[in-house]
């Protein structure tokens, strides 16, 4: 075969797989109690930080007991895989994050949450809106650009 032609064959077959890999982000959120984070997938490994709860880290691999994961500033670092929650949850990026009644800027405002603060993730809309419940109880919506974790 031709070298033009395997490069026509290649090229849409590496942009299609490609990008779903990019979209690919999965997320994992501490539990109920705070987490150590450590430096390799071992109790004997040296312990970095100690997390609160809630706290969304990216998940890059799974091992039997241990997860790696990325914060937001792009730390790697590895922490207990029992010390995840099957809940998610996402932090507010800004100084003050408004949660609204409905997914629009327009949509009435119902809270504004402080940076850092963390919110129950319940579902992304799709539309750059992600649904979530402040630990009152509140639901809304807030802007998935607006928060980490999503």
């Amino acid at each position: 075969m031709k070298p033009l032609n395997l490069l026509r064959l290649v090229v849409p077959f590496a942009l299609f797989y490609g990008a779903g890999a990019v979209n690919a982000v999965d997320y994992v959120s501490v539990g109920e109690n705070s987490a150590i984070l450590y430096d390799a997938p071992s109790i004997k490994a040296k312990k970095l930080f100690v997390v609160n709860r809630y706290m969304p880290f990216e998940q890059i691999v799974v091992l039997d007991k241990w997860v790696k994961v990325r914060d937001r500033s792009g730390g790697l670092y590895w922490v207990e895989k029992n010390a995840l929650s099957s809940k998610r949850y996402v932090f507010a990026l800004s100084p003050l994050l408004d949660v609204r009644a409905e997914p629009d800027l327009g949509a009435t405002r119902l809270l504004q949450v402080r940076q850092q603060v963390a919110l129950e993730r319940i579902e992304s809309t799709g539309t750059g809106w992600v649904k979530v419940r402040h630990q009152d109880g509140d639901v809304g919506y807030v802007r998935s650009a607006e928060v980490w974790g999503d």
